[in-house]
């Protein structure tokens, strides 16, 4: 798109998907986007979860410090999901907010993807999600994918073979991952761990595999800590909580309860050969957005596509689990 962007072609973007212009800033001048560094500039694909306002307000900030690297949020695809009335119901509003921070409304991912220099794909519905990264990574440019990866482990694995394909490196993680203390039992600093029991929300939308919706944020935190080597998963149900029991090709044992009732909190608890502890307090989208930053400026992974694909397939064996009354199932089995 050409830079003398005018305020005609941005109502006619605008109508398209149906914003219209009353999102236009009350003194009717369209801000100038251009002005962003290149290399600089942030697309956003869809508008429909609260992490697309946490994540522009804290780029978009005059004052934000240097560990953002200057990056900024200059576009937006609002659409996202399409049939999630918790998830839709949102786009509006959260256009609106994106609106007074700066940030221009793209008519299409097309148009997004030429105006920006990395993505930020964060649609709620992870069922869009492969049609929307294989746009991103056919131009080549890299991308974060927020949770949930896919609507399924087939198209979980399907965007990691296109980014194989197109030799482009894409990034995806629950902020959960960046829990400080987590972080330090990842990286061997309190001890070897011998097991561990994690806890969050899990919420089921009956659109997606069960645990893929919410159940994936306490199941990061069990593999943050944990690791990857998972060989089987049992999974016991009721109407209100989740137990997923995976075992390690060690030996070692992890658990995750995902709960529907009471107090929704985050957490868990370490072993170690050292001592016993709680693993800590969420520590908000910051950590997050902080290694998102370091991806985009380097292109390297901090997460690697075969650690991904294991939460997946451990949510998927659990769903098999339950289908199967509790049987254990094995994550070679429903990557087979």
């Amino acid at each position: 798109m050409k830079n003398n962007y005018n305020r005609r072609i941005f109502l006619k973007n605008t109508a398209l998907i149906g914003i219209g212009s009353s999102l236009l800033p009350t003194s009717g001048v369209v801000p100038d986007f251009h002005k962003q560094e290149v290399g600089k500039r942030v697309g956003i694909i869809g508008a429909d979860t609260s992490h697309v306002i946490a994540f522009t307000k804290s780029l978009n900030d005059a004052k934000a410090g240097i560990e953002l690297g200057g990056y900024q949020v200059v576009a937006v695809y609002p659409p996202g999901s399409r049939t999630i009335e918790s998830s839709s119901s949102r786009i509006a509003g959260y256009t609106e907010e994106l609106k007074k921070m700066g940030v221009r409304i793209a008519g299409s991912i097309d148009e997004l993807i030429q105006e920006a220099d990395v993505i930020l794909l964060e649609t709620n519905d992870g069922r869009l999600h492969l049609e929307q990264a294989l746009q991103v990574l056919k131009s080549g440019k890299k991308m974060f994918i927020d949770k949930p990866l896919a609507g399924s482990l087939k198209d979980a694995i399907a965007i990691y073979s296109a980014a194989e394909k197109y030799k482009v490196p894409v990034f995806s993680a629950s902020s959960l991952r960046y829990i400080s203390k987590a972080q330090e039992v990842s990286k061997g600093l309190l001890g070897k761990v011998t097991g561990a029991d994690t806890y969050s929300p899990a919420k089921i939308e009956k659109t997606h595999p069960d645990l893929f919706w919410y159940g994936i944020h306490g199941i990061e935190l069990l593999f943050t800590v944990m690791g990857t080597g998972c060989k089987s998963v049992t999974r016991f149900k009721t109407n209100d909580t989740d137990i997923v029991v995976g075992t390690w090709k060690d030996d070692r044992i992890g658990t995750f309860r995902g709960t529907r009732t009471g107090m929704h909190e985050y957490g868990g608890t370490v072993f170690t050969d050292k001592a016993t502890f709680p693993i800590g307090n969420y520590d908000g989208y910051q950590p997050l957005l902080l290694e998102i930053i370091k991806f985009f400026q380097t292109g390297i992974v901090p997460v690697t596509a075969e650690e991904t694909l294991e939460i997946y397939a451990f949510m998927e064996a659990a769903d098999e689990s339950k289908r199967l009354g509790g049987k254990p199932v094995t994550l070679e089995s429903v990557l087979k």
